[in-house]
């Protein structure tokens, strides 16, 4: 799914009006009326509503809605901000369809001795402004905002909160904060930046029919790894194939203390489908590893209680994962330095691999062409330095990643994935429960098994992400988001791999 700026929304809709073609103001019905059925569907009609609107196009979604649910006995009152001008031709057409509803109560806000007080029992449905909006809110505007954020009312915001913009950063701006979004078509960039989620609450995306021939002409700002895309490329195994067939994966992993950490990573790469692991550990994880994962080869390191040196010869391996509970000694940033030199593959950095390279900013120069980096936004920063906001975090993570030519996934909530030379993508699956530790080592092992399958880098990432993500989705579902650890993301593997296979067409 295409993630599209406020401008581009803009042409989508003249688009549509154009070539369905349809009228701006039965466009704008189209929109009320999903809305309507939303909330009908949500069984929230008994409640009071009252209807916050602008005199834009927003304001006009608005009016329609407040239409509508009258027309289903709701209990609406309509309270229109007043800036002494007309507003927009649809808003003045839907104000006088409005005006024809006997039952609904409209009021005018100029000042703050307007606000009508509200009680937490009502919903607000935020129509003040839309993804268009250009700057912050001030003044009266601002505090009516505030007023309605201090309610306690369920609050529904309509296209996007008032206040928040579409395409770039909202920090510092007074804005709407609603429970639910109901928003039109598409996602908005808004809704996939961590710094945004007191606003937004649940995003709800609407299909009000807008013409599909805009969509697939235009490249949007970034794209949504959905199922659809994940099935293009998702491979089901070839009933004569053998373990030979699906790769040999090494993982670099392990140190005195954070072993745990390397087993986890293992585990999700068995997990995940390589039909050979080998992992290399400092010689204090022997017994430990071979006990606990007896499916695994293990190579030990010269030394006891971190990883020195890695004698191997990379070139019989399919994949290399390095990183999980590695530690950061002298000696281990060494081998790193020699092990990125040596070989001639793609490989997948996390933790401390990550924090080794960013003490040695060298070393990001010897990271293979298709690696992927796995970092968070505190070891992104590390790597690449600092920046204002999320929005500037996924440019730099798209420059760094096409001068490098790496792939990097900024893990977060919407984890996003800068492939070089595209808009990149941002993760739909995934949830708060996998804010445990152990999350990323288990990520790593499933990147390492997609690449040693013969994935190509974008597909083993999107894929990898995507699957971590979606195990985790279903370990919330049985165990709760609170009562996760990272090793119910890989006890969640085998399910979330039936269900892709399952709507690839079958096993």
């Amino acid at each position: 799914m295409k993630l599209f700026s406020a401008s581009q929304v803009r042409e989508w809709d003249q688009f549509t009006i154009q070539h369905e073609p349809v009228a701006s103001i039965d466009l704008m019905e189209r929109a009320a009326s999903k809305c309507v059925e939303w909330i009908e569907r949500n069984n929230l009609l008994d409640h009071p509503f009252h209807i916050f609107c602008g005199k834009g196009n927003n304001g006009g979604d608005g009016l329609a809605i407040a239409r509508l649910l009258t027309q289903l006995q709701a209990s609406v009152t309509v309270h229109i901000l007043e800036f002494g001008h007309k507003g927009t031709e649809d808003f003045q057409s839907n104000l006088a369809r409005l005006h024809q509803q006997a039952d609904v109560n409209i009021r005018f806000i100029q000042s703050e001795e307007h606000f009508h007080a509200l009680n937490p029992d009502e919903i607000v449905i935020d129509a003040l402004f839309g993804s268009g909006l250009n700057r912050g809110l001030e003044g009266i505007t601002a505090q009516l905002v505030e007023h309605i954020n201090a309610s306690g009312c369920l609050t529904i915001a309509i296209d996007i909160p008032s206040g928040l913009f579409t395409d770039r950063s909202s920090l510092g701006n007074t804005i709407i904060q609603a429970r639910h979004t109901l928003s039109f078509q598409t996602y908005k960039p808004a809704f996939m930046m961590a710094e945004n989620s007191k606003y937004i609450g649940q995003v709800h995306i609407l299909d009000i029919g807008l013409h599909p021939d805009y969509y697939y002409a235009t490249t949007g700002v970034a794209e949504m790894t959905d199922e659809s895309v994940i099935r293009g490329f998702f491979k089901r195994r070839n009933r004569f194939a053998h373990k030979g067939s699906y790769g040999h994966a090494l993982l670099v992993a392990g140190s005195y203390g954070k072993m745990g950490a390397a087993i986890l990573s293992a585990r999700a790469c068995l997990r995940s489908g390589a039909g050979l692991l080998t992992v290399h550990i400092p010689k204090c994880g022997y017994e430990v590893m071979q006990t606990a994962l007896p499916e695994a080869m293990v190579m030990t390191d010269f030394n006891s209680s971190f990883i020195s040196g890695v004698d191997a010869d990379l070139s019989r391996f399919d994949a290399i994962g390095i990183g999980p509970g590695l530690g950061t000694a002298s000696e281990t940033k060494s081998m790193l330095r020699e092990l990125l030199r040596s070989s001639s593959k793609p490989v997948v950095l996390d933790a401390d691999a990550l924090n080794l390279v960013a003490a040695d900013s060298d070393s990001l120069k010897l990271i293979p062409g298709g690696s992927i980096i796995t970092p968070h936004p505190k070891e992104f920063e590390r790597l690449f330095g600092t920046t204002t906001d999320d929005f500037s975090r996924v440019e730099l993570a798209r420059k760094r990643a096409l001068e490098l030519g790496v792939i990097i996934v900024l893990k977060g909530h919407h984890s996003f994935i800068a492939i070089p030379g595209e808009t990149g993508y941002y993760n739909p699956t995934g949830n708060a429960g996998m804010a445990t530790a152990g999350s990323g080592d288990v990520l790593t092992g499933i990147l390492t098994a997609l690449l040693a399958q013969g994935y190509s880098p974008k597909e083993a990432a999107l894929l990898g992400v995507y699957l971590h993500g979606l195990a985790g989705d279903l370990a919330a579902d049985r165990l709760s988001m609170e009562a996760m650890i990272a090793g119910d993301i890989t006890a969640h593997l085998p399910e979330a791999f039936l269900s892709l296979a399952i709507s690839s067409g079958g096993m």
